[in-house]
């Protein structure tokens, strides 16, 4: 008997017996199904995380570092000299752009429509390029702007949630007290979800009228020429600032250097992790469609025992028998592989047109063909396995004891 053949037998096989098949090939379409579905939300997060966060990959940050330091040593401020010298092209060519900023907390105050307590960010005049963050309306300060301290801000979405009912038109020009100064509002910033309640306003200005401070700064977020150039940049501000503190030893530095590239790969890594957990719980459901399949494949042979018997009795090979019973089995895990593909990848796109329009900014799901091949893949080792026993099972029968069964 050749193969085709052999398929004929078989898929006469399971035609005798539809309801039982169908339900049989449901455990394999479902675990299919399932794979597909959350290898795919594991995919549309990790590509959420990186569209993101990946313009940030480039940055780097550096604060003073807080609690004690090896060596009972007070830690230094950063101040405008580090900045300056950070900005040195000579000494530091992989940086392409220094950005010091200060940080506090005002009341922020309209006549007449309430008040709101603000995080105040002073910066320069490329915080919407090194932050990766956009207006709604109106415009950012400028380099002029930033050198004459002038009294503008910008607010976040919260403040003006607030104190403008929420529409970013009516905040643009009004004026708002930010603790005891009046400053004008020149725009609106997007919404992030990180730094929505932030009121920025130029550096100078907010030393000069808010926070004080002299020359200190709390932060500097330096962009490295490249995201290759990162580890480079990072030694190279190292270097600069050991120098200036006077510090010998790294481990008593009092400032810490982070690279948002190592905390993007550590999230990246992260997502792999749950993704492929996920996926291997999905597998569990293929573990049980496959002890279905075994199942109803003993119950198969135990009920064609007889018919088993007469083809052995009129010469049938055992190599026929186990043909006949695996390609049966394979042939309900095969159509169970393609039917539970076809649903995944259906509620997959389905699920990546629906949910991002009932939840805001939601990461669709993104079908992989490696999940699909994998799934499939599996769905038809399942059947090579879970009927291999009952086929083998019945590819050793004696004809004589084939025949006597009732």
């Amino acid at each position: 008997m050749n193969l085709a053949e052999a398929a004929r037998i078989a898929a006469r096989g399971l035609r005798t017996n539809k309801l039982r098949s169908v339900l049989t090939m449901l455990g394999i379409i479902i675990g299919v199904a399932a794979v597909i579905i959350l290898v795919a939300f594991g995919n549309g997060l990790q590509r959420f995380v990186a569209d993101a966060f990946g313009p940030l990959a480039n940055q780097i940050q550096i604060t003073k570092t807080q609690g004690a330091i090896s060596g009972n040593r007070a830690a230094r401020d950063l101040t405008d000299a580090d900045v300056d010298a950070l900005s040195d092209k000579g000494r530091a060519p992989a940086v392409a752009s220094v950005t010091p900023s200060v940080n506090g907390s005002a009341l922020l105050q309209v006549l007449g429509d309430g008040q709101y307590r603000s995080s105040i960010l002073g910066t320069q005049a490329d915080y919407l390029e090194v932050a990766n963050r956009e207006l709604v309306v109106g415009s950012f300060f400028d380099e002029q702007q930033a050198r004459n301290k002038a009294k503008v801000v910008v607010l976040g979405p919260n403040p003006v949630a607030t104190l403008f009912g929420g529409q970013a038109g009516e905040a643009l020009g009004k004026d708002v007290r930010v603790g005891r100064a009046t400053f004008r509002v020149v725009g609106v910033l997007k919404g992030n979800g990180q730094q929505d309640d932030v009121a920025v306003m130029p550096l100078g200005a907010a030393r000069s009228y808010l926070l004080g401070g002299g020359d200190v700064v709390d932060s500097i977020t330096l962009r490295a020429v490249s995201t290759d150039a990162v580890p480079q940049a990072v030694q190279e501000a190292s270097a600069i600032l050991d120098q200036r503190h006077a510090i010998r030893d790294p481990d008593e530095r009092d400032f810490t250097v982070t690279a948002l590239q190592s905390l993007l790969d550590q999230s990246s890594q992260v997502l792999s992790f749950v993704t492929v957990f996920v996926a291997a719980v999905a597998g569990i459901s293929l573990v049980v469609g496959s002890i279905g399949v075994a199942n109803i494949m003993l119950v198969t042979v135990t009920e064609r025992t007889r018919e088993i018997g007469i083809r052995k009795a009129i010469g049938a090979r055992r190599r026929a028998i186990l043909q006949q019973f695996l390609i049966e089995s394979m042939i309900l895990t095969g159509v169970g592989g393609v039917l539970g593909i076809l649903l995944g990848i259906g509620l997959s796109v389905a699920a990546g047109i629906v949910l991002p329009q009932l939840v805001t900014d939601f990461p669709a799901p993104s079908v992989s063909v490696g999940s699909v091949v994998l799934a499939f893949t599996v769905s038809l080792l399942i059947g090579l396995v879970a009927g291999g026993y009952p086929a083998n099972r019945a590819a050793r029968m004696r004809p004589i004891d084939a025949l006597r069964h009732q």
